[in-house]
């Protein structure tokens, strides 16, 4: 949240529905929009909520900005007819979420809440194992073998395999990066 806008009073902030994917789309089109209309009075802030996580793709672990609400972005706004069409009518916005056709706002607090949970320090990894999914081993001393996964510790990065060995099933502990989705 930008604590330098002036002449927000009376502005709140409004859940804005838009084509899951187009977030970050919507809330650049809606800035250009703001500058280009002069609407800085009216719309002050957008918000577009994304937390750190890990993610391993081809075996290496990258830090991503996973948005919190798919499909959703926060805006700060004095709620009135030019105010309401310039953001109704921002490419990839589906709908203001309110009651009927009224955009209700949500409290400066809940807005806060969102704002600490993006900050929480401690990136974990983005979940792309499950109990019960079969992997297959990519490194380690049990390269090779199949598995399937019996548990998930996903601020460590680990996950407990069962693996068939000598025909009994074996816990085995391995890290994200050794392991492959079959």
């Amino acid at each position: 949240m930008d604590d330098n806008i002036k002449n927000d009073d009376g502005a709140k902030w409004y859940v804005v529905h838009t084509y899951s994917g187009h977030e970050n789309k919507v809330a650049a089109q809606l800035k250009q929009r703001i500058e280009s209309e002069h609407l800085q009075d009216k719309i002050v802030d957008i918000l577009v909520p994304v937390q750190d996580k890990i993610e391993i793709r081809g075996g290496k672990k990258t830090e991503i900005k996973e948005k919190i609400f798919p499909g959703y972005i926060l805006v700060k706004m004095i709620l009135d007819d030019i105010s309401w069409l310039a953001v109704r009518t921002t490419q990839g916005v589906t709908s203001f979420v309110g009651m009927g056709n009224k955009p209700t706002p949500i409290s400066e607090k809940e807005v806060e809440t969102i704002v600490n949970f993006t900050k929480i320090a401690q990136p974990t990894f983005k979940q792309i194992f499950a109990p019960d999914d079969t992997v297959k081993i990519v490194d380690g001393p049990f390269a090779e073998f199949i598995g399937k996964v019996d548990s998930v510790d996903e601020e460590k990065g680990k996950v407990r395999v069962l693996v068939s060995i000598f025909g009994r099933e074996t816990p085995v502990e391995l890290d994200f990066l050794q392991i492959q989705k079959i």
